[in-house]
């Protein structure tokens, strides 16, 4: 009797269910495999997530003669089977239907089908009676076995491809298949070791004793800037290395790849594969394959590298775990940090956040016992920390019109004396955040969105952060008419670089800004030339905060150190204090005595207090004592609901129906339906509903709740879902 297969595939369209086809008996095809379906009069790749067997003497399901065939299975390795839990486990968590999950998976089709092989040339046995000096250099290349391409023999054996050719018409060459290049060299863990010495020699046989035990547990690796976190870690990853593992490095920004890379190349010898928005689709294609075959055993990438199909995979490791990049917050929301904590989980092996600000998520998860700490108390190989300073600007110290303090102004013309390096830190990107006119008041905003176009000199353009509208500099106000009287109101980095090249015209300066032209190799090439100390002054937004090493630098300049901390997001001192701390920490990191200079109208504010004090433990305890007392995360939980449309009303009114049809429950709080801080974007009109409750409660089943007693959502009408979120625009 044969057997009757019945197969349920998962498709990468928004869906919560598999679709269910045949399989004849012959093709082979388990959970896991990736297979070609028919869906809705398109072929579309998928991958089994269950499969029934039937002997056909048995009755047939009852649907079984309905059921559409697969079309094909890929010669692709199989998703581990864990890896699928993991999808099912983020979609339920995120509340995203399981077909947009496994998108993220699918999301490089090509790579399904094996990398086509090209065809060589291989000694073949033979003699050769007209024996030249050139066919002998050739045939002591090839009489090892090896497969040569035929430029490449011609090339190493120092001749041209006609006598490599006419080796071939002779029978001692034959062609054969070439063996496929791989993506990157095979990393060596014992190329060339760090000497390491106290609190990082320890830490580090901690952490590969972790790794050696391949069951899951999560350290945070925690130490100031400069203490050689990276260093200790990769003894971690050299461990994993030994025995055999697959390892991920996450990065929070697509910009720090290379210097990691380069800094990872160092200690092993050879490259680790990125995985990132801006690669080339074919190498793409290549890393995923090589992942999902084992052949690449390493990847340092964006969040997105936590969907890889990996087989072995032995270690995760997230860099600069408390970085607010980690939160996806377009269509799946997710924080790839505590997705790598659950995928850790799943594959039982360790994960190492690593942070010199740890989230305050990830402090309590040690005070509770969830994760171990590993702390390094101290600078690596000496170097001091920097000393801070507060500019209080309440008392003057700033020319009219100016926005660096004559104290900054002194710091940085005694730093060009010394030949080092500075760097003057805003996060706000562009010339100005607004542009109004003088005569009548109008202010420049998007028409799409709630906010104020941003005024991008070097780009001749006001732009909208948040739909990306562009358009040209007016000359004249577009409200009244009036010619050449429109005002620039507050500084971004394009106007501080302004000022300081009147200040200083001599000094090379550089603006380091996402929104720079040239893309990520462009920037690349400008943190390339800050390390080889080509330039003098650093102009830069939150880029230049996210783990770079900068060996010239040694003063660092705030221009607004209050601007993170009146926002109102109760993550605001946090991040400040994070943001801040990682900004100052550039400095002095290869013992350059260095100076923090903070110009601020909140001299006497906690945060800036604990930052010059360098009080990080006493700021991250008063905060903890904060939140427990609100009951805000991690102690509580939030989870908000932006319901949208292009027509106002309609999106108000189902929020408001969305909100009657909410359950009750003692000691949770729903707030709304309001306004969103940021209104409307990209033309829809956007209210917000929040809820709020302790850390145990079940958000998910109470938004599902809602949800399924609310009326039929109108087709104009979207909800987005965001569980325990990041930001509260």
């Amino acid at each position: 009797m044969s057997e009757i297969k019945i197969v349920s595939v998962l498709v990468p369209i928004p869906v919560s269910h598999a679709y269910s086809y045949k399989v004849s008996s012959a093709t082979e095809v388990g959970v896991g495999s990736f297979v070609q379906v028919p869906v809705a009069g398109r072929t579309l790749c998928g991958f089994v997530v269950s499969v029934d067997t039937h002997i056909s003497g048995d009755e047939k399901p009852v649907s079984y003669d309905k059921l559409r065939a697969i079309s094909r299975v890929f010669n692709c390795p199989a998703l581990k089977a864990e890896t699928i839990a993991f999808l099912r486990f983020v979609s339920q968590y995120t509340m995203t239907p399981l077909g947009l999950i496994a998108r993220l998976v699918l999301c490089v089709p090509a790579a399904l089908d094996p990398e086509e092989q090209g065809v060589g040339l291989r000694y073949c046995g033979g003699e050769v009676e007209r024996l030249t000096a050139a066919r002998l250099r050739v045939l002591e290349l090839v009489r090892d076995g090896a497969v040569w391409t035929r430029s490449g023999l011609a090339h190493a054996a120092g001749t041209s491809p006609s006598v490599v050719e006419g080796l071939k018409a002779l029978g001692v060459l034959e062609e054969a298949v070439l063996p496929i290049s791989p993506l990157v060299a095979q990393a060596n863990p014992d190329f060339c070791p760090p000497i390491l010495e106290g609190d990082q020699k320890a830490a580090a046989v901690f952490l590969q004793e972790g790794v050696s035990s391949s069951r899951f547990q999560v350290f945070l690796l925690d130490g100031v800037t400069g203490s050689g976190k990276t260093e200790v870690y990769f003894e971690a990853v050299a461990q994993a290395l030994r025995e055999g593992k697959q390892i991920l490095i996450l990065l929070p920004e697509i910009a720090l790849t290379q210097q990691f890379l380069d800094r990872f190349h160092a200690r092993f010898g050879a490259l680790a594969a990125e995985w990132h928005s801006d690669l080339a689709p074919r190498r793409r294609e290549r890393v995923w394959r090589q992942v999902a075959e084992g052949h690449v055993r390493i990847v340092a990438g964006a969040r997105s590298a936590l969907f890889l199909p990996f087989q072995n995979l032995g270690l995760i490791v997230v860099d600069e775990e408390h970085d607010s990049a980690y939160k996806q917050e377009e269509r799946i929301f997710y924080h790839a940090r505590d997705m790598a904590v659950a995928r850790g989980s799943f594959e039982q092996c360790p994960v190492i956040l690593s942070s010199a600000t740890p989230s305050v998520e990830s402090q309590v998860n040690v005070l509770w016992g969830r994760y171990q700490r590993v702390h390094l108390s101290s600078r690596f190989q000496a170097a001091a920390l920097p000393t801070l300073k507060a500019v209080d600007m309440r008392k003057g110290g700033v020319g009219k019109g100016r926005f660096i303090s004559f104290a900054l102004e002194d710091a940085l013309k005694q730093t060009l004396d010394k030949g080092e390096q500075s760097l003057l830190f805003l996060n706000r990107r562009g010339y100005a955040p607004l542009t109004l006119c003088r005569i009548c008041g109008y202010r420049f905003h998007c028409m799409e969105c709630s906010s104020w176009l941003v005024e991008h000199r070097l780009q001749g353009c006001l732009k909208c952060h948040h739909c990306g509208h562009c358009q040209p500099i007016p000359e004249a106000c577009c409200e009244c008419g009036t010619l050449d009287h429109l005002a620039a109101c507050g500084p971004g980095v394009e106007r501080i670089a302004e000022e300081t090249q009147k200040l200083f015209p001599q000094a090379r300066l550089l603006i380091l800004s996402t929104d720079l032209k040239g893309g990520v190799g462009q920037l690349r090439r400008e943190l390339e030339s800050i390390t080889n100390g080509t330039v003098d002054i650093i102009i830069g937004t939150q880029l230049v905060a996210k783990g770079h090493h900068f060996p010239g630098l040694s003063l660092v300049g705030v221009i607004d150190a209050d601007l993170s901390l009146a926002n109102g997001d109760l993550r605001a001192g946090e991040r400040t204090f994070q943001l801040l701390s990682q900004v100052t920490g550039r400095a002095g990191r290869m013992g350059l005595d260095s100076l923090g200079l903070l110009q601020t109208y909140q001299p006497d504010h906690p945060v800036i207090q604990a930052l010059l004090l360098q009080q990080r433990d006493d700021f991250y305890v008063r905060e903890l004592a904060v939140r427990q007392k609100h009951y805000l995360p991690p102690y509580g939980r939030f989870a908000a609901l932006i319901i949208s449309s292009k027509m106002r009303k309609i999106a108000e009114n189902y929020a408001r129906v969305l909100r009657q049809a909410a359950p009750v429950v003692q000691n949770v709080s729903l707030m709304g339906p309001a306004e969103a801080p940021l209104a409307m974007v990209r033309g829809r009109y956007r209210f917000r509903l929040l809820l709020h409750g302790p850390r145990s409660f079940d958000m998910q089943g109470f938004i599902q709740t809602m949800l399924a007693q609310a009326p039929k959502m109108p087709s104009v009408v979207r909800v987005q879902i965001d569980i325990d979120p990041q930001s509260f625009l």
